[in-house]
């Protein structure tokens, strides 16, 4: 684990309290001038909302979800969602404060989710979904252990519930991490 990263953090479930909060985060981290800040940012791709509230409240509500939200100094710098899936488990929403990416926090995030994951439900993967032109990003991910499927769903045009699309090719792709050699 990053040690510098992890230093003062606080991992916990969301709460109908943490709603605003975390809204306010996952859109900072991926739409607008002040995703910028970051490298995650989707404004050149999608615009409009990337989430609200009640798609926050209904992760946090959900029986087999919990929106793991990141603490330092009491304040939310992260969180991401795990939803148990049967033989897998699918992380989502993972969203880190623009202005702390870049530091390592995403690696000590992304472990802690795998870790609890496997440890939690006895999961055997982690799967995600990226849109497929997001290729840093998915280098990323494929750094930190997770294989391009070529599985591709489409991106929900028409729904601005999830961005109001800026080109005509988005689709997701299918990432998929074995989660087996954590419990080694």
């Amino acid at each position: 684990m990053d040690t510098d990263a992890a230093t003062g953090l606080t991992f916990r479930d969301a709460t109908d309290a943490d709603v605003d909060a975390l809204v306010a985060l996952i859109e900072s981290a991926y739409r607008g001038d002040s995703s910028r800040t970051g490298w995650t940012t989707e404004a050149d791709i999608l615009e409009g909302q990337r989430t609200d509230p009640e798609g926050v409240l209904a992760v946090i509500k959900s029986p087999d979800s919990r929106l793991l939200t990141v603490e330092r100094d009491g304040a939310v710098v992260a969180c991401c969602q795990l939803e148990h899936r049967g033989d897998h488990a699918y992380f989502g929403m993972f969203a880190v404060s623009p202005a702390l990416q870049g530091g390592g926090l995403g690696k000590v995030i992304i472990a802690e989710a795998e870790r609890h994951a496997h440890e939690t439900w006895g999961v055997a993967e982690m799967h995600m979904t990226v849109i497929s032109a997001r290729e840093d990003l998915i280098a990323w991910y494929e750094r930190r252990g997770y294989r391009r499927t070529g599985k591709m769903t489409p991106f929900p045009y028409g729904d601005e519930r999830f961005g109001i699309p800026q080109r005509d090719d988005l689709q997701f792709e299918l990432l998929v991490k074995p989660l087996a050699q954590q419990a080694e």
